[in-house]
């Protein structure tokens, strides 16, 4: 390879590699409305070559959320192979609904589909087939309700990105607050479930401001009709 064609290689690398790290400070900060046009700006490229290189938003997240999903498939690998299920289970829940509150981004990941993105989709697809396996060990250990079902996990992660969202600094407790309500009435027997106590709840203060925030917040369009 020549000197030139070897550069244009390195130049292209590193453009997509700028590209890729601002799309992800953007995304964990703001979440996935960010534009792409704001992507390279933020990157400081052309809208161009952030499409060359990204030609849909598919192409982007997956990208960008590629290593947040294998470390979603390592949770749950982790809670599968606790001899504990209820722990395994638990735990699960605890590790994903933090690493929404870590990454605004990751949070409409995983309440979304993005088709184009293959290997996106197939980790998905993997960790919602175990975590069937996840549900009937727990279950079949007495641990875990008969009647949870594996589309729980949407509405949790729903239920969970809305908290996440909505609280602002306080997103940590509050998040942690509303797992611990929902990991209660998920055991089969809570009386039993001795280290089932609750995180503590965030200030009154840190609520009151949070209600303030969705107050002055712009109402969003309705998407229904």
């Amino acid at each position: 390879m020549t000197d030139d064609g070897q550069r244009i290689r390195l130049d292209a690398r590193r453009n997509r590699d700028r590209i890729v790290e601002a799309a992800r400070e953007l995304f964990t900060r703001q979440g996935l409305s960010v534009s792409t046009n704001e992507v390279a700006r933020h990157a400081g490229v052309g809208i161009a070559t952030v499409l060359r290189r990204f030609p849909t938003r598919d192409d982007l997240v997956g990208a960008v959320f590629g290593p947040k999903m294998a470390g979603y498939r390592d949770a749950m690998s982790a809670a599968l192979a606790d001899p504990d299920p209820w722990h395994g289970f638990s735990r699960f829940l605890e590790t994903v609904c933090g690493m929404q509150v870590a990454d605004l981004g990751f949070t409409e990941v995983l309440t979304r589909t993005f088709p184009t993105a293959r290997a996106l989709e197939s980790q998905r697809d993997e960790v919602a087939a175990d975590f069937g396996r996840l549900i009937a060990r727990a279950q079949a250990a007495g641990r875990l309700r008969p009647d949870f079902a594996h589309q729980d996990l949407v509405v949790i992660l729903m239920a969970n990105a809305g908290v996440v969202a909505a609280s602002g600094p306080a997103a940590e407790a509050a998040s942690r607050r509303l797992v611990g309500h929902l990991l209660r009435s998920f055991a089969a027997d809570p009386d039993s479930q001795t280290h089932l106590a609750l995180p503590p709840p965030p200030s009154r203060t840190a609520m009151y401001r949070a209600m303030l925030r969705l107050r002055s917040a712009p109402p969003k369009p309705d998407t229904r009709r």
